[in-house]
């Protein structure tokens, strides 16, 4: 027989009964946090674990995919498209694995309203500033090329997010897998997993939780089988892995439940072994295919254009052809050859990768910065104010042959004065085509013009270099400490499992590997225990005085969290743990060297070619161009001063040829083009290699851009420079002394 509620427990209850609700109608609103309550009990019982993955998707999600979200939206409430059943399905696969709350109507919209405008403005630029059909012609171009990337555009994000979640899936496995060894509890693994790894895999184990917590389905196994699925198509291993971690809950021996965790990583390490093997192989003829198409013969085939424009120019106007070729080689083949990159990277497999420390860490993200130090003071400083700095410096000494142009009167420019007399060089050399002013041709003018791109090119160099040189020597002394920690912990477990607590064992491996990473690691926690009394897990984790402040590195934080779990449960336990957890990173580590060995051989060739060979080439291409304008110009001076004094029909030479001859485009403009498209080549190319070798690894790439652009645009520079200087010394000598026949 139930007690009746007495008058003193009714407002009780229903006050319990009201926060309660509250709480369940916070679920029922997708995730966000209920109203605040009045009372400070109320607050504790708010479900912080369902909103918690729409609050880290909203801090994590990349920049790029939250503004495409928000394009995406807006299009749809400008124009409302039906897409058949199949595009449906096909779009909406690709939207779900990158977490964006948009529709696959809305990536269509999106789609054909932007190729509107681009075809739109381009038409106008066209017809209306340059009044040229050749530009009207790129318009639609790119208007059908901005189509064609939209379209496609779900797709190739899909790729880079599965892309650099792939390289996570090993640690995820060996996280899950350490954590059911001694706890076998899923849904617990799967958190633990979650709070070690960085965007973007965090955010799919978070959202295995939330589905959970939230209702949308029913037990764990259900919302990470249901996760998996999007998974079949790419990374099978991966589902393999996860399968026979979910199998170890239901074996009856402990033995046999332990076999099947470790198996896990086992299938995880070989399966990613044999598929970058086959990748490896499949990769020479796309690499070779790209170096050709991105290097070889579009600057090769800048030798022939000076020769060819020079013929157009005589009636086409030189700027014209300059800003056609700028559109061809600045905008066009950089399009065509990123898309190309990315579609070979599309079809890299999982591989095991590094993380941003900087971005697990608050604390590291200083070291992004410039930092200046005054005693115990420390500045930070933004590089990008560096960066801007430099390029504007550069930009402004390679423009003032045009501010010049502007600024003096046309009389000036057209009667400039030689400043070498013999080889008859000018500063500026403007030269009159038609009735408008053409330039500047002058060798001094296109000496400035070098500032241009190698200016640009320092600039950016600088920026990734030094946001990415601190955070790469810090997680590379991490790294070098888990390849010592591994010892370190198998000696850990021998000596828990000799039967000494884990206070002393601790000491006695700091005392074991004095001299290394790792022992003084362990003698840090030993001195924080015995001189300051504190317990071993606050010696390790204590967010002010734990000694993993001084050690920024997820995989020994997660082998820390499973020794002080497994304690708890005794030393046997401990020990097991520690010297299984020490064959896991032995495993990781050897596969990852393999994975190296598998992809030296192209990795080499191809950051010889982007970091010597290609501004090389193109310096000399700059250096070959410049005599061929030079002899040009000379030639076609004196073919005009054979016209002027009526020597043409006389002296035998054809009326035609006396007119074959234009101005042709500035050696300033072909240099500034060169150099442009070389910086734009060793960028896309260096996300290539990295993305090839490292994975989705922002510090590799951030590093690997800032040397491969400050090396290439020097060496671009002093070669371009030397070769200009050479040729045009020999080609004005030539066409010295050639001289005109006198009346």
């Amino acid at each position: 027989m139930k007690t009746p509620a007495t008058s003193a427990d009714e407002p009780l209850a229903k006050k319990y009964s009201g926060m309660l609700d509250e709480a369940i109608s916070g679920f029922s609103r997708k995730g966000k946090p209920p109203a605040k309550a009045e009372t400070a009990s109320s607050k504790r019982l708010e479900p912080l674990l369902s909103s918690n993955y729409i609050a880290f998707k909203r801090e994590n999600l990349p920049r790029h995919l939250s503004f495409y979200e928000r394009l995406c939206n807006r299009a749809e409430r400008i124009l409302r498209l039906r897409l058949s059943q199949k595009q449906t399905g096909e779009i909406q696969q690709y939207i779900s694995l990158c977490h964006l709350e948009s529709s696959p109507a809305g990536a269509m919209s999106l789609a054909v309203i932007a190729a509107g405008i681009v075809t739109l403005l381009g038409l106008l630029f066209g017809f209306t500033v340059v009044k040229s059909m050749i530009v009207a012609a790129y318009a639609l171009g790119m208007g059908l090329f901005t189509y064609a990337a939209l379209i496609k555009a779900p797709e190739i994000l899909a790729n880079n997010f599965r892309l650099a979640a792939s390289n996570q899936m090993v640690q995820c496995i060996f996280y899950v897998a350490t954590f059911m060894r001694h706890t076998s509890n899923l849904e617990l693994a799967i958190r633990f997993a979650a709070d070690r790894l960085t965007p973007p895999l965090a955010l799919d184990l978070k959202k295995i939780l939330w589905d959970v917590e939230t209702g949308r389905l029913d037990t764990i196994k259900e919302s990470v089988d249901n996760y998996l699925e999007t998974w079949r198509k790419w990374n099978l291993e991966f589902i393999e892995a996860f399968h026979l971690i979910e199998g170890s809950l239901y074996e009856p021996s402990e033995d046999r439940r332990l076999n099947m965790i470790d198996k896990s990583l086992d299938v995880m390490l070989q399966e990613t072994y044999d598929k970058m093997l086959r990748y490896s192989h499949d990769l020479k003829n796309p690499v070779t295919m790209l170096y050709m198409l991105g290097i070889v013969l579009p600057v090769l085939g800048l030798v022939i254009l000076p020769m060819a424009a020079s013929f157009l120019t005589s009636d086409t106007p030189p700027m014209k052809i300059a800003l056609n070729i700028a559109l061809l080689y600045n905008i066009i083949l950089p399009l065509v050859l990123f898309y190309m990159s990315r579609m070979v990277l599309s079809k890299r497999p999982t591989g095991y990768g590094q993380q941003d420390i900087s971005e697990a860490n608050p604390d590291v993200l200083q070291l992004r910065n410039i930092l200046l130090r005054f005693g115990k003071k420390v500045i930070t400083i933004n590089p990008i104010w560096l960066t801007l700095g430099v390029m504007f410096f550069a930009v402004f000494i390679g423009i003032v042959p045009l501010l010049l142009g502007a600024i003096l009167p046309r009389d000036v420019l057209l009667n400039e004065r030689t400043f070498d007399q013999t080889l008859n060089f000018r500063f500026l050399e403007y030269k009159l085509t038609g009735t408008s002013l053409t330039g500047p041709y002058g060798l001094g003018a296109t000496v400035l013009s070098f500032f241009i791109p190698v200016g640009i090119g320092i600039g950016i160099g600088l920026y990734h270099r030094i946001r990415s040189r601190n955070v790469l020597k810090l997680r590379e002394d991490a790294n070098a400490l888990e390849e010592e920690f591994s010892s370190a912990l198998f000696q850990l477990g021998n000596r828990i499992g000799d039967g000494l607590p884990l206070e002393r064992a601790i000491g006695k491996v700091g005392e074991m590997m004095a001299g290394t990473r790792s022992g003084e690691f362990f003698q840090l926690v030993n001195q924080k225990v015995v001189r300051q009394g504190m317990s071993v897990e606050a010696a390790i984790f204590d967010p002010k005085k734990g000694v993993l402040l001084e050690f920024p590195s997820p995989l020994i934080e997660s082998s820390m969290k499973v020794l002080v779990e497994s304690a708890k449960k005794g030393p046997r336990v401990a020990s097991s743990a520690m010297i299984n957890v020490s064959q896991y990173i032995k495993d990781i580590h050897r596969v990852d060297e393999r994975l190296k060995d598998l992809m030296s051989d192209i990795i080499s060739d191809m950051k010889q070619q982007v970091g010597v060979l290609a501004p090389a080439i193109a310096g000399i291409v700059v250096g070959i161009t410049s005599m061929i304008i030079t002899i040009i110009s000379r030639l076609s001076e004196q073919l005009s001063a054979i016209t002027e004094f009526g020597g043409g029909g006389e002296a035998g030479i054809p009326s035609g040829l006396l007119n074959l001859f234009g101005n042709g485009v500035p050696t300033y403009f072909f240099q500034v083009i060169i150099g442009l498209y070389i910086i734009e080549v060793t960028i896309i190319l260096t996300m290539l290699i990295n993305g090839i070798e490292n994975g989705s690894d922002k510090v590799s790439e951030r590093y690997m851009l800032g040397t491969n652009l400050i090396r290439g645009t020097v060496i671009y520079g002093l070669v371009a420079f030397a070769i200009t200087m050479l040729f045009n010394i020999i080609a004005a000598s030539i066409i010295g002394g050639i001289a005109a026949p006198a009346v």
